[in-house]
């Protein structure tokens, strides 16, 4: 993938908001399956542990995005 602007409807988009926005949305759904077996309560910080997770999951997309 070439990391150029995207044209969304006449608006010229960063690529790196579309993949964070993928991120994200795998983010929510990684929080559901956590949520339903339980692992909140065995994290210190859950925002910063959803933060990270969110971190990771960008980095990896953007990293597959590229090979």
């Amino acid at each position: 993938m070439r990391f150029s602007e995207i044209d969304l409807f006449g608006v010229y988009v960063a690529p790196i908001a579309l993949l964070g926005a993928l991120a994200w949305v795998t983010v929510i759904a990684m929080r559901r399956i956590a949520a339903r077996i339980g692992l909140r309560r065995y994290v210190w910080h859950p925002s910063l542990f959803v933060f990270s997770v969110y971190l990771i999951v960008l980095s990896s997309i953007v990293l597959l995005a590229e090979g």
